[in-house]
């Protein structure tokens, strides 16, 4: 058996709460934040990026409150190369058992272009920026932002400049997802080996999945001698995503042979932190995504069936329970009662109060009175659906009647209660979603436009639910909501108002685009 102490140690970064929530439409709300970043640091991940302070009000507010919460993790904010950035960062984490600034600039020649600075007045400010930063808090991240596609020398040299002015993790950002997994190592290597004080400080990956390569450059960096990976659940992230956090860990689980290292991550709460994330962001999981995917232990081919009914290790690399699957089964129907759903929801990851438990139930009952078999999934996204309407009330659906059919055009006939009174109206659409969503927008003007609108199976069969997702856009702020049930249509119009409800919270808690990111130059790594 491998001795586990004896295995270098590799830090998990997540960045969920900062690069994740930059995908257009996965912004969460500030309780949804302080949740998964409880959810993160019960997990064992290192170091937790809570947000950019600087970028807006709410991010500094969610930054300085899980700094005061967390127990165990290091907690993080990024910042520009700017002494403002800087300071209001260290206001937002200084409250932490553990404080870490996070301080970054593209030292590309595309990106030093951009603040139009030279090489040396590009490496001045990397200087002065990082001692103003160390001169704040002793725990300083830097990272040179697209740091694969900037010249080698010019990388040692500024990389040199950071550890000298105190820096004592560096990270090496591949921020477009260029770089292949040797080219990701020879950076390491080559950083070792050619900067004076490399062997005194943590090198840290941060790689995004522009080519489909993230986490095998991220692993690559890390038998190179990195020894932090940065990471998010779900590979969520700016353009095609990030590393996963999921997949390095399970990598390094499975792949031990190659990978000797170890986390101090509990696996076993992955499954979970999966699915919340993906409900609170609004971005669902493809069902062919590795280690958490729907599909990641499914078996359709007679040959996989057969081969894993004789001996599961035969088609899984991994146990099902490593990640918090379990293999227990209580059968849920119409007659089972409030303690076997508690029991089945703990099993599923979701400790409930009494008052969640019975909203829940209630609707169970209804879908158990609508379907002949009731499936894990089917329980989650009635949780999950659950936990989207308790938080935003201010606009619901009381009824909905479409017509619809080969001959338009199709009508809706709705009673949509809006801030504790009812209002009616049909309307009519290209089809019964549009003809719905109109009822809403006559009922409820608003200028946000329709973005993305998805709907998924949650289980096989006609009477599945569908879990709809849908984006709005008004004035810079981009929302998404999700809703669930049996009926499409009224799972599109939930998840359209679920949305809207999202909004009318951004607009009531903040001045007209007070909440909206504006940092322009750098948005992030």
């Amino acid at each position: 058996m491998t001795d586990t102490n004896a295995q270098p140690r590799v830090l998990i970064f997540d960045t969920t709460l900062r690069d994740g929530e930059q995908s257009p439409g996965a912004t969460m709300t500030h309780e949804e934040k302080l949740e998964i970043a409880t959810l993160l640091d019960e997990m064992g991940v290192d170091v937790i990026e809570a947000g950019f302070p600087i970028a807006s009000e709410g991010d500094f507010a969610a930054v300085s409150e899980i700094a005061r919460r967390a127990k165990n993790s290091t907690i993080c904010g990024l910042a520009r190369a700017n002494t403002k950035d800087i300071d209001r960062c260290w206001e937002a984490v200084k409250h932490a058992k553990s404080p870490r600034i996070h301080t970054f600039i593209g030292t590309s020649p595309l990106h030093r272009a951009i603040p139009n600075l030279d090489m040396d007045q590009m490496a001045e400010r990397i200087h002065d920026t990082v001692t103003h930063a160390r001169n704040l808090c002793d725990n300083i991240q830097w990272s040179p932002m697209d740091a694969t596609r900037t010249e080698a020398d010019y990388l040692c040299r500024v990389v040199e400049i950071a550890i000298k002015a105190g820096a004592t993790t560096i990270n090496i950002p591949d921020t477009v997802g260029y770089t292949y997994p040797f080219e990701s190592a020879k950076i390491i290597r080559m950083l070792l080996e050619r900067v004076p004080g490399a062997d005194t400080i943590v090198f840290a990956t941060h790689c995004h999945n522009d080519l489909g390569m993230a986490t095998a450059n991220a692993l690559a960096a890390v038998e190179a001698g990195a020894r932090q990976i940065e990471c998010t659940i779900n590979g969520l992230g700016e353009r095609a995503g990030n590393t996963a956090l999921e997949e390095v860990v399970m990598a390094m689980r499975v792949r031990n042979d190659i990978l000797p290292y170890r986390t101090g991550i509990d696996s076993t709460k992955i499954m979970n932190l999966s699915r919340r994330v993906s409900q609170v962001s609004g971005f669902p999981v493809q069902f062919n995504k590795a280690i958490v995917g729907k599909n990641a232990f499914l078996h359709e081919s007679g040959i996989h069936q057969d081969g894993v009914l004789k001996n599961v290790q035969t088609f899984e690399i991994m146990r099902p329970e490593d990640i918090g699957l379990t293999a227990k089964n209580i059968a849920m129907g119409k007659h089972s009662g409030r303690a076997a759903l508690r029991s089945k929801l703990k099993e599923l990851g979701f400790d409930l109060a009494d008052n969640q438990l019975n909203d829940v139930f209630v609707r169970f009952k209804a879908l158990a009175d609508r379907k002949k078999e009731i499936y894990d999934d089917d329980l989650i996204a009635l949780v999950a659906d659950e936990q989207t309407n308790d938080a935003y009330e201010f606009l619901q659906l009381k009824k909905l009647r479409v017509i619809c059919g080969t001959e338009g055009p199709q009508e809706a006939d709705m009673i949509l209660t809006i801030d504790g009174t009812d209002h009616h109206i049909d309307a009519t659409g290209d089809g019964p979603v549009d003809a719905a969503f109109n009822c809403v927008k006559m009922l409820f003007p608003h200028k946000a436009r329709l973005q993305v609108y998805q709907v998924h199976a949650v289980t096989e069969g006609t009477d599945a639910q569908a879990t709809v997702s849908v984006r709005l856009e008004e004035d810079g702020r981009i929302v998404t909501g999700s809703s669930a049930d049996t009926d499409t249509i009224v799972a599109s119009t939930r998840a359209y108002i679920n949305a809207l409800n999202r909004l009318i919270i951004r607009r009531q808690k903040t001045a007209p685009g007070e909440d909206v990111k504006t940092v322009t130059y750098h948005h992030g790594e």
